[in-house]
């Protein structure tokens, strides 16, 4: 047996193949927690994409309910003496888009 060369043994073949595998198995779970960040990411801008179209088609004006609220509303201020006449008229000059 001089000058023979003794190999790993099966336990040291199958600790390497054990190694080999965790590592494998490490950039597999690596490589799909990024993917999955990045189809987050793209759900997240489509998503605040649809909500900016959907702002965008919002009317800009309020409805004429809101704006008879308002109106009344400033009517009580200047009323009380909270707003001048001039105060008033600009208010109810910029609610009706004047």
């Amino acid at each position: 047996m001089i000058g023979r060369r003794r190999g790993m043994g099966v336990v040291g073949v199958a600790a390497t193949a054990k190694v080999v595998s965790n590592r494998t198995m490490a950039r597999a779970e690596a490589e799909q927690a990024e993917q999955q960040a990045q189809q987050q990411a793209m759900n997240d801008a489509a998503t605040q994409a649809a909500q900016q179209a959907v702002a965008a088609q919002q009317p800009a004006a309020p409805a004429g309910d809101d704006i008879t609220a308002q109106l009344e509303k400033l009517a009580g201020l200047k009323n009380s003496g909270a707003i001048s006449d001039e105060e008033f008229a600009a208010a109810k000059a910029k609610l009706l888009g004047l």
